[in-house]
């Protein structure tokens, strides 16, 4: 059984730091490209950053890109998001998401590429 679990999440001031956590059971963990992603209420999940398999290459998504860092660490499983200079629109609860298929590295922006999900950690950041 495939398990994410994501921890780490809180409430924040805007210019504060979090790092996120997410721990991968249930599937050879160092095979897959696993990603962060997130939701606002009223809004659809969105591609936040990824780290393949061996934790190169990675990317993020624009609203992101010099603030947030993916890194893994697959002697423990885990893949970590940390967050810096945050602002009040990076409120939302944050997913942590395994892609279906091995070392695929490919289309990793759409939420349909990934067939198991964490349950999510809040993020709030106040302004």
């Amino acid at each position: 059984q495939v398990q994410l679990v994501e921890s780490g999440g809180g409430l924040v001031q805007a210019g504060g730091s979090l790092r996120l956590s997410c721990v991968v059971s249930g599937r050879s963990f160092t095979k897959y490209t696993i990603s962060w992603f997130r939701q606002a209420p009223g809004k659809e999940r969105e591609f936040v950053g990824t780290a393949s398999w061996s934790g190169h290459p990675t990317d993020y998504a624009d609203s992101v890109k010099g603030r947030f860092t993916v890194s893994r660490d697959n002697a423990k499983n885990t893949v970590y998001l940390q967050m810096n200079i945050l602002k009040p629109e990076d409120t939302a609860l944050y997913y942590c998401g395994i892609k279906r298929s091995a070392y695929d590295y490919g289309d990793y922006v759409a939420s349909s590429s990934y067939d198991y999900w964490g349950q999510g950690t809040q993020v709030t950041v106040s302004s």
